[in-house]
């Protein structure tokens, strides 16, 4: 079924639940089904001050076009997560775009605000919706890490089936006890992890697309074709982890999750190479990516709530 949208979807009502709440009923949506971008009622600082100082290949007018907004989304040092939304006239799927799940990993945040400015100009038949640093407190840090302020790997914290005995299994035995890969006490233990599952159940992506660094490859989780290339990236699916977002989204979930890996963690690909990337999603989401049958999701148009 097309959409037709006349506005751009950024708002709503309702505070994040805790965390017990939504761990406690996984089948219940944790708020609203369906897109509807809950704008937190704040009035933030920019948060182009510290993404221009910080992320590569970032200018301020570029960061500054990308108008992002703060959502209800806190880190666990309180900074706000930040996102926008592009939405074509004609949309047809949903797709979300996560960067900076792991902190260290600069560029993945600085393609995400390039491609913000890529959908602005070609926005295909999406709904777009950038979250373009998940882990804030680990990209801030000096120097960044991966993991967030409590010291949670973001991408082992996501509720897959057997956690509680997979997820310490496969750290302990597989990773030697890594802290760069604690998944954590508990799934969801971590506010970025919850609200991003949150986001998952707002916004019922058709399709996430997360990116990574330094490994450059391009995988694939769930149903569906995966793409074989996006630019000079090729498909290589390295497997799945315990508690990770590829894992719960696209085995679990059923919602396909493209992860890219990028060559390099502290530095962008070339600007046309990270377009001739989004071109080749566009092409492979025209090709390959399919709306469920009787899908017929609800758009509520609310407007933006002015913010400082």
């Amino acid at each position: 079924m097309r959409l037709i949208l006349n506005s751009f979807l950024i708002a709503a009502t309702v505070a994040i639940g805790g965390a017990g709440s939504v761990w406690a009923a996984p089948n219940k949506p944790a708020l609203s089904s369906g897109p509807g971008h809950p704008l937190g009622d704040v009035y933030g600082s920019d948060p182009c001050v510290e993404f221009v100082a910080r992320l590569p290949n970032v200018k301020r007018p570029l960061c500054a076009n990308a108008q992002l907004k703060p959502t209800v989304g806190r880190s666990v040092q309180g900074r706000a997560l930040y996102a926008r939304d592009v939405v074509a006239p004609d949309a047809q799927f949903r797709v979300l775009v996560i960067g900076s799940i792991h902190g260290d990993e600069l560029s993945s945040a600085a393609l995400a605000l390039h491609w913000i400015q890529n959908a602005v100009e070609t926005p295909a038949n999406a709904h777009w919706r950038f979250i373009p640093a998940l882990n804030p407190d680990g990209l801030l840090m000096r120097p960044a890490r991966r993991m967030n302020a409590n010291g949670v790997d973001l991408n082992r914290n996501f509720p897959t089936p057997n956690w509680e005995r997979d997820a310490k299994v496969y750290w302990e035995q597989r990773t030697r006890k890594d802290p760069r890969r604690w998944p954590g006490p508990k799934p969801l233990s971590e506010p970025e992890s919850r609200y991003f599952y949150d986001e998952m159940e707002r916004f019922q992506p058709d399709m996430i697309v997360s990116i990574h660094a330094p490994y450059g490859v391009l995988d694939f989780d769930g149903p569906g074709t995966p793409p074989p290339k996006l630019g000079r990236l090729y498909l290589d699916q390295v497997g799945i982890y315990p508690g990770s977002l590829g894992n719960y989204g696209g085995v679990h979930k059923g919602m396909p999750v493209v992860t890219i890996e990028l060559p390099s963690a502290f530095r962008t690909p070339l600007d046309s190479e990270m377009r001739q990337m989004w071109l080749d999603l566009l092409r492979y989401m025209s090709e390959r990516l399919t709306l469920p049958k009787n899908q017929s999701p609800k758009i509520i148009p609310v407007k933006a709530q002015k913010v400082g």
